[in-house]
Parts: C-alpha cells; sequence; structure tokens
C-alpha cells in the first residue's frame, strides 16, 4: 500500500504547484501481498488512503480524474480506488460508437453511489504507441486523460469555476444524466 502513500505525495506537490487538474490514470485494488488486498466493502468513496487523499485534493480545489479500471473481465470486477472517491471522477471506457468496453470496470461504489461517473474514448483509442508511433490501444487508462483533457478545456473557458462546479458540469451535460447506470454512469458528457 506503499503505492497509495506515493499517489498522496504526488497529489500533495501537484497542490503546492498550483494544479487545478489531477489524472490519475491507475488505481488499486490487489496488491502482489494478498494481506494487502482492498475489498469491495473498502470501496465506499472514503476508506483507503489513497481516495482519502483523493477527495482531499477535491477539497482543496483539485478536480481529480480518475481511471474506473480495467477489471470488468477479472475477478475483481468493479472499480478501484481512488475512483470510488466521493469527489473523484471515474471514467469508464468506450469506442467510438459510444459501446461500453468489455474490460471497463464496474460500478457502483460500495454502498450504491454513481460509479463510473462518466465515460469517454478508451477503446480503440487512437495515441502515440510506446514505440513512438501512432497506433491505437485500449484501456480506462486512455478514457481518463481524454477526460481530464476536456476538463482542462471546460476550466480554461470558465476560469473561475470550482472543481465541484466544474464535476457537475461534465456529469450534468452527460447523455444520460437523467438515468445513470453501473456501467458508464451519467454517460458521455458533451
Amino acid at each position: 500500500r506503499v503505492e497509495e502513500d506515493n499517489w498522496i505525495a504526488g497529489a500533495e506537490l501537484a497542490d503546492s504547484l498550483g494544479a487545478d487538474i489531477i489524472n490519475s490514470s491507475l488505481g488499486y485494488s490487489t496488491f502482489d501481498d494478498s494481506q494487502m488486498n482492498h475489498t469491495f466493502a473498502d470501496m465506499t468513496g472514503s476508506k483507503t488512503r489513497v481516495t482519502q487523499g483523493a477527495n482531499m485534493a477535491f477539497q482543496k480545489g483539485i478536480l481529480v480524474v480518475a481511471s474506473a479500471g480495467n477489471e470488468a473481465t477479472n475477478s475483481w470486477k468493479r472499480i478501484i480506488s481512488p475512483a470510488d472517491g466521493q469527489n473523484v471522477l471515474a471514467v469508464a471506457a468506450v469506442d467510438k460508437s459510444r459501446v461500453r468496453a468489455p474490460f471497463s470496470s464496474l460500478g457502483p461504489a460500495y454502498g450504491g453511489a454513481v460509479k463510473p461517473n462518466v465515460a469517454a474514448m478508451g477503446w480503440g483509442t487512437y495515441l502515440i504507441t510506446s514505440a513512438g508511433i501512432p497506433g491505437n490501444s485500449s484501456g480506462t487508462s486512455f478514457s481518463s486523460p481524454v477526460l481530464a483533457g476536456m476538463a482542462a478545456c471546460l476550466l480554461q473557458a470558465n476560469p473561475y469555476a470550482n472543481a465541484k462546479q466544474l464535476k457537475t458540469a461534465i456529469e450534468q451535460s452527460a447523455h444520460q444524466f437523467g438515468k445513470p447506470d453501473s456501467l458508464i454512469g451519467y454517460g458521455i458528457p458533451d
């Protein structure tokens, strides 16, 4: 769980440098040492250390955008922390046709909170590959930064908006805001 402490230290540094948005394309559920594993009951929105750190960053004015996780086809299946955070914008993955990626982690958070919150392109996403050439790849580690980039544009257009206003606007602009589900939450923001 020291990785969670490292995430918190990174968030503290981002805060000290004046960051407005944090993208977290990683998350935590199980560890090499199974005694450290989280359970679904830990995904309450405020229990794990990394989620507490993400919620605190939000309270300091930073919009935290987090990958929901790629666990739907694994035994874990559910969202991972810090995506469970009550103040975190958890992002599922969809393809260019708005179809949910089969690997994208499932919600809701433990206790029933809507998670993931929204969805963005993360299945067959066009990007620069690790080989340094254009190509496609898939994962919520791509949908989350796409959404974080959108949030940065929204903040640039509305420089006096705070993190809560940004999160609310993104959720409310999503295509299924009136009827969220546990697959893509409020849907794809506009």
